[in-house]
């Protein structure tokens, strides 16, 4: 089991699985809620609970020990993620949750053609492969027949 803790396949899955619950979660709590408050609360959430973690495990770290250039890529991935998640639980308030986290998940084929545009990174004619199947089931499930 220590293998599986240091394996990033073992936390992408736990991510899936959460972000999974989080949909189904959404969906039944946005109900009589604003869309845009649902998400206020649920970011007041994550900050509590992710500075317990921090707190209890001993991993936080004095903010003038990072640097400049981490703190303008997190605020701007801190601003994609409050974009993301305002867009995700608008759409949710107003779309079945089995098509809305689907057509979010689009979000893995740009990851990698932002990844090679911008970072460099090489995909193999498998991983594009993949990445097609991606998005090709994206559009089967969010087509309504």
């Amino acid at each position: 089991m220590k293998s599986a803790l240091m394996s990033w396949q073992f936390w992408a899955l736990l991510s899936a699985a959460f972000a999974a619950l989080t949909a189904i979660f959404a969906k039944v709590g946005i109900e009589n809620i604003n869309s845009d408050f649902a998400t206020f609360i649920r970011t007041l959430v994550v900050l509590c609970a992710l500075g317990a973690i921090l707190i209890g495990t001993g991993q936080w770290q004095p903010l003038e020990s990072i640097s400049g250039r981490s703190y303008l890529f997190l605020v701007l991935s801190g601003l994609a993620t409050g974009a993301s998640w305002i867009c995700y639980f608008r759409a949710l308030k107003l779309g079945d949750a089995a098509r809305v986290a689907p057509v979010d998940k689009l979000s893995v084929v740009l990851v990698a053609l932002f990844g090679v545009a911008f970072l460099g990174e090489r995909l193999s004619l498998p991983n594009w492969l993949g990445i097609g199947f991606i998005a090709a089931g994206t559009i089967l499930v969010a087509y309504r027949a």
